[in-house]
């Protein structure tokens, strides 16, 4: 990601969070133009109070942000507090105080630590560099993954760089920033015309956001100019070079505001809404925002419901209320590109549309027919995680000594019936399979995530201390991808597999093993449970030859697997290690082949003997109609095969399930790897989460 020239970014622990880092700092090496928007809730917290009377400005420098503690509704302790930071923010920096602003997030009516921050920023001082990463993750609270953004304009002839990062998970509702969010370019720009473009800007991004439908004390957006691109300054809202950064502006918020969406609190997808043919763009606005916010609505698209009803009686409500001429009757609704209702209900394939509605994203397109206007809005489905999450957030959280937070997650704060019904049945499934071999293949969106790699890295500790034997085979396509785009190639696939040159196999070495395979075992040898990382060219660990196709196509170091090294794998398993297997081949040629990882996943299931063999991948399982089945025979399968109902790229991996099971293998489960956990909920509850195929 390009940045702009002149600024320094940090992350460091300080204290208020327990395990994580928690303090962030954005440093200009020369005077900026600064601009804010904030959260228009009146309980607005102490740092908000202070940024905003003091913006827009020039001379601006840092920007110091801590999570774990809002620093709201903390009387006139809360504003001390920020004064005592912002004044040894500026000290540390060698600033004036009124060069610096400060910003925080976290639980709301617990006064603010601030000598732990100060304690810190020496050390946050010294970390100072060129990478926004370690900055994006030190202001993330119910956040799963960091958000980044950046985009380069042209000023005239002189390249100019606008990059930003944000945090935004729950408690989320329209009304300026909706996060906490960081701007930086080396635009030359005058703050009054810096102010209107970041007006304009929320307007339409962050302003269409909604997640919960419930506003932050704490919701803050900066914009820092400093510019060092040495462009003509941009004085006054007008000209082409001012049009040209207020668009790439709204084009990067509108992708920020998209992925806080997306990450939303027990999010499972995403929605966009988009309402055309309003009266107004305020009503556009309005009614985008309002269904996208609508429990019902919000319940129905995480249930993949396709009930057009929630969303022309949410039409209807609104219109009522605000006596706007809208006649929902007369409207026209889209689902995922398909055409619901247009004045009337319309004739669909519900179990087709049921389908679409399990993919990451919802569209809802609504044609109101009462103007010319319209606007788009950005939120999530609400899940049980939502409920849960929020239901714990405060009741599990404590403060510490000296003003930190931590999390009390006891398994006793939960209702009697509740721990005896979860025990007795994970007990159960536990005393089953100890001893018991389980191959899981590791991939798609579980690998994408932070948070994600940590719970699947947490699933697999603990079959390992139950007694389980866990193996692991992942795969890493996506990263694979990026890589070679970094080194300049370009990636050709030829029915789904991929063209791998031998420059190219450098590449795909480096990713699988030295990159995932490292980061893999790195996180979970965190406890006493040894894991080893392996190539398969350790110990011939996976034996391959060219794949040579019917059509004579040379698809490079593409392989097929020949023979798994089992008497190696045994010989680590009796010592209690966890292998984790990168899927490269040797082959007799003594060069490296890039393999299948769901193949390499079955072959080592079977060579082991293996009682289990887990998927991981982007869907729930194996659906039909839409519909999860949560159990097949060997039998079933092939018949969900021969009449297209099992099709694409599941088709595929359902051919490697039934080679698996006519390998000896007792059971093959495909399972939701975008869910925390779900690993431990398909193996230890009656009913599972995913697809179970049994011979």
């Amino acid at each position: 990601m390009k940045l702009p020239a002149g600024y320094s970014f940090a992350g460091v622990p300080c204290g208020i969070k327990p395990h994580r880092p928690d303090l962030a700092l954005v440093v200009s090496d020369t005077d900026c133009a600064c601009a804010g928007a904030f959260t228009v809730n009146r309980a607005r917290a102490a740092p908000v109070v202070d940024a905003d009377a003091r913006l827009p400005a020039g001379g601006i420098r840092a920007v110091v942000i801590n999570s774990g503690n809002a620093n709201a509704l903390t009387g006139p302790d809360g504003l001390e507090a920020v004064g005592k930071v912002i004044a040894a923010t500026a000290n540390a920096l060698n600033v004036s105080p009124a060069q610096v602003l400060s910003a925080s997030t976290g639980v709301i009516g617990m006064k603010l630590p601030e000598h732990k921050i100060i304690a810190a920023l020496p050390a946050c001082v010294a970390q100072l560099g060129p990478d926004m990463d370690r900055a994006a993750e030190a202001i993330m609270t119910t956040d799963t993954t960091k958000k980044l953004a950046s985009r380069v304009i042209d000023a005239g002839g002189v390249p100019v760089t606008i990059a930003a990062f944000c945090k935004g998970s729950g408690m989320i509702a329209p009304q300026l920033a909706t996060t906490i969010a960081i701007v930086v370019t080396d635009l030359a720009i005058d703050f009054d015309p810096l102010d209107d473009a970041l007006e304009a800007a929320t307007r339409s991004t962050f302003d269409q956001l909604t997640v919960d439908g419930d506003m932050s004390t704490n919701d803050s957006v900066f914009v820092l100019a400093n510019g060092k691109a040495g462009n003509a300054r941009v004085t006054a809202p007008s000209g082409p070079v001012y049009e040209a950064f207020a668009a790439a502006l709204v084009e990067m918020l509108d992708e920020l505001a998209q992925l806080i969406a997306s990450d939303g609190e027990g999010a499972t997808k995403r929605i966009r809404t988009l309402v055309t043919g309003a009266p107004s763009e305020i009503v556009a606005r309005d009614i985008a925002k309002s269904i996208t916010a609508s429990p019902l609505v919000k319940a129905a698209m995480f249930g993949g419901d396709p009930n057009w009803g929630r969303v022309l009686s949410t039409v209807g409500s609104r219109a009522g209320s605000q006596g706007w001429p809208i006649d929902p009757a007369n409207c026209e609704v889209i689902i995922q590109g398909v055409e619901v209702y247009d004045r009337a209900p319309l004739p669909f394939d519900r179990g087709q549309l049921r389908a679409k509605l399990r993919e990451p994203e919802v569209v809802i397109d609504v044609e109101l027919r009462s103007g010319d206007s319209e606007a788009r809005a950005y939120g999530c489905d609400l899940s049980y995680d939502y409920v849960k999450l929020n239901a714990d957030y405060t009741s599990l959280l404590v403060e510490a000594p000296g003003g930190g937070v931590a999390k009390d997650d006891r398994l006793g704060n939960y209702s009697p019936a509740f721990k005896r019904a979860l025990l007795v049945e994970a007990l159960a499934y536990i005393a089953r399979f100890r001893g018991t071999r389980c191959v899981i293949k590791y991939g798609g969106a579980a690998m994408t995530k932070d948070s994600l790699k940590r719970s699947f890295c947490d699933d697999v500790l603990l079959l390992h201390s139950v007694g389980l034997k866990p193996v692991v085979v992942h795969g890493g396509g996506p990263e694979i991808s990026k890589a070679l785009e970094r080194a300049g190639g370009t990636t050709e696939f030829v029915d789904g597999i991929r063209v791998t040159s031998q420059s190219d196999m450098r590449v795909v070495e480096m990713v699988l093993t030295g990159q995932i395979n490292t980061e893999l075992v790195t996180q979970l040898n965190r406890s006493a449970a040894p894991a080893i990382g392996l190539s398969g060219k350790d110990a011939a660990l996976l034996r391959a030859k060219k794949m040579v196709r019917d059509d004579g196509r040379d698809l490079g170091q593409v392989g097929e697997l020949v023979e798994v090294n089992s008497g190696f794998l045994e010989s680590l398993l009796a010592q209690n290690y966890i292998p984790v297997i990168s899927p490269i081949g040797l082959g007799a040629d003594g060069q490296g082949y890039n393999l299948n990882a769901d193949i390499v996943a079955a072959g080592v299931a079977q060579a082991l003997g293996a009682d289990k063999l887990i998927y991981l991948s982007n869907v729930a399982g194996i659906l039909e109609n839409g519909d999860l089945i949560p159990e097949l025979t060997a039998v079933e399968l092939q018949g969900k095969i021969d009449t297209g109902v099992v099709a694409g790229g599941m088709a595929i991996k359902a051919i490697t399930v039934l080679r698996a099971l006519a390998g000896g293998v007792k059971a093959v489960h495909l399972i939701d790897g975008r869910a925390p956990h779900n690993v431990i909920a398909e193996l230890f509850t009656d009913h599972g989460v995913g697809t179970v195929v049994r011979p």
